[in-house]
């Protein structure tokens, strides 16, 4: 008989400082050694379960309970923070808010030494722990000197080395390149099976999760749960549609081809799905008789960036001899694994950051000679953590602040920030404190605040973030609307879906260099590049190979170009 590990029997939750409960009447059971998703748009109460369960409510966060929750049948109102610690290893979605001491090694050994845990099992429990997640080579690093995923796998031999029963991942994919979110999905699934731990996992990205398989997936929707079913179920219904969030690539690639998906073909990785001889000829039959999109004209050169190359003063060099060309109204990704050199190629542009060799032009000007006040009048700028650019308490004067320091007139100021608001899905939150907001709707912050100054382009640093597929596709069509209005859009991103649906040109940095520039398609279906750059193969292209298609980059390419149409209508 399976052993429940957490029970919600009639649980609502209302924070003290909200009219209506977050979580309202939620009924659930989760059992030891499960692996569950939880997914749903933003504000559905994804985080406040994770918050129930790891202990921050109630103790931290203030509110009313009804009902119960239980974690190996006891009462969490009943017990300490302390108590719950020792049960649930919480990892976060921002690992650097997570870390508390100066190396990797004080760190992972944060937990024992506040149970006062002898000197030579503390040393020898690190040791293990950090070869678990493998990161033994790095005990005596800073955690700021380690890539993205490797501080993911510090925090999460952070709550390991307690013994927990059950692991809770807060957006683990959010901050990660593909190949390493790849990793880390299935270094929760080594782990889990190892341990025969209870993992619980939040999430936005479902085809990335599904890369490893899950028990279940838990749909929630305003504070209710909507579907506790398995992904080979999920998959076969309308749910996500109907709820916002985004189905896998290649279950869109087969139902544009007329495939019906159901829950005996196993659909819930492209590695297992079982296709007729039917649906595969309905594939290729698709694939043969939609046309191609036709070619778009070549635009005259924007922003033209030759032969860069940039040194920290540690002598660390972060581009290498980089030469890139943006054109007048193009819509332009830029992606390559962490620490590739890609926003430091943004920050050189923006004035942040000064070259020691190469040139840059804006519009036939030497950009070299405007400050950078000067740049950001024509280039606007969104920072990947949004708490890097966030100066004001309340949310309506941060979208302000920019016009506010130019002398824009107070009624112009007023329509203009209500815009920007509007089109992030912000305006009904215009009077609250940033402090309220999630790390998601803090993004949509800063991006109202630039996109409230009008600039002629706009370099954006990871702008989905964190985002729901609702809120995800509202920013994105709002930046295909600008971009149609002859804005000039460049995305910096991890996220190889914007990347496919809304850039048809991608260019890739590795270790400094600039190592392709070509079409999305071409990009993601060229094993080299997605080696070199930490990429990910899109799923359309082992679709393709799974369905006997010969030109399997032609494939891709048609479904980007067919899909944006549907969309568009």
């Amino acid at each position: 008989m399976k052993t429940p590990a957490i029970t919600f029997d009639h649980f609502s939750w209302q924070y003290n400082a909200q009219m209506e409960p977050t979580l309202r009447d939620l009924n659930l059971t989760i059992y030891q050694g499960e692996k569950v998703l939880i997914c749903g748009p933003s504000g559905c109460g994804k985080s406040t379960i994770a918050h129930c369960l790891n202990g921050l409510i109630p103790f931290s966060y203030r509110g009313e309970i009804q009902g119960s929750l239980t974690i190996f049948g006891k009462e969490t109102k009943e017990l300490s923070l302390f108590d719950v610690s020792k049960m649930v290893g919480t990892v976060l979605q921002d690992a650097d808010g997570q870390f508390v001491g100066l190396t990797v090694a004080e760190d992972i050994a944060f937990a024992l030494e506040n149970d006062c845990v002898p000197q030579e099992d503390l040393f020898r429990r690190v040791k293990e722990v950090a070869g678990e997640v493998s990161i033994q080579n790095h005990l005596s690093h800073a955690p700021n000197e380690l890539s993205g995923g490797q501080k993911q796998r510090v925090s999460l031999a952070g709550v390991m080395v307690d013994n927990v029963p059950i692991l809770l991942f807060d957006e683990p994919l959010a901050n990660l390149d593909p190949a390493t979110g790849k990793q880390a999905i299935e270094l929760i699934d080594d782990i889990q099976k190892r341990t025969g731990a209870t993992v619980v996992i939040i999430e936005h990205r479902l085809e990335d999760v599904l890369h490893r398989d899950v028990d279940r997936v838990i749909l929630m929707q305003e504070g209710q749960i909507v579907a506790d079913l398995t992904p080979d179920e999920l998959l076969s219904s309308d749910l996500l549609q109907r709820h916002g969030i985004r189905e896998p690539l290649y279950i869109t690639g087969l139902k544009h081809a007329g495939v019906a998906i159901t829950a005996d073909m196993a659909p819930h990785s492209i590695r297992t799905i079982r296709l007729s001889e039917a649906d595969k000829a309905a594939v290729r039959r698709w694939f043969t008789t939609t046309p191609p999109a036709p070619e778009s004209p070549e635009a005259p050169p924007l922003l033209e960036a030759g032969h860069i190359t940039f040194a920290y003063p540690n002598g660390k060099e972060a581009l290498s001899d980089v030469s890139v060309t943006v054109r007048k109204g193009e819509m332009l990704s830029i992606v390559g694994r962490n620490g590739a050199g890609k926003s430091t190629f943004s920050k050189v542009v923006c004035g942040f950051e000064r070259q020691q060799q190469g040139s840059l032009r804006f519009n036939g000007q030497n950009l070299m000679e405007l400050s950078i006040k000067e740049r950001a009048d024509h280039i606007g700028y969104v920072m990947q953590n949004p708490n890097q650019m966030i100066s004001k308490v309340q949310i309506f004067d941060e979208v302000a602040l920019g016009l506010v320091t130019r002398g824009v007139e107070e009624r112009e100021i007023q329509e203009r920030v209500e815009k920007a608001l509007t089109i992030c899905g912000l305006h009904p939150f215009r009077r609250w404190p940033v402090s309220a907001l999630s790390f998601g709707q803090k993004k949509r912050v800063t991006i109202a605040s630039i996109l409230a100054l009008d600039p002629e382009m706009i370099i954006l640093d990871e702008p989905t973030a964190g985002q729901d597929f609702r809120h995800y596709t509202e920013i994105m069509e709002f930046l295909r609307s600008l971009n149609a209005q002859g804005v000039t859009v460049v995305m910096i991103t991890h996220d190889m879906h914007l990347m496919l649906e809304y850039c048809h040109r991608a260019v890739v940095f590795a270790d400094g260099k600039k190592i392709a520039d070509s079409t999305s398609a071409d990009v993601l279906t060229d094993p080299d590049v997605i080696e070199r750059a930490s990429l990910k193969e899109t799923s359309l292209y082992d679709l393709a190979l799974l369905c006997g298609i010969e030109d399997p980059k032609a494939f891709v390419q048609r479904f980007i170009d067919y899909d944006r149409e549907v969309r568009s209508k």
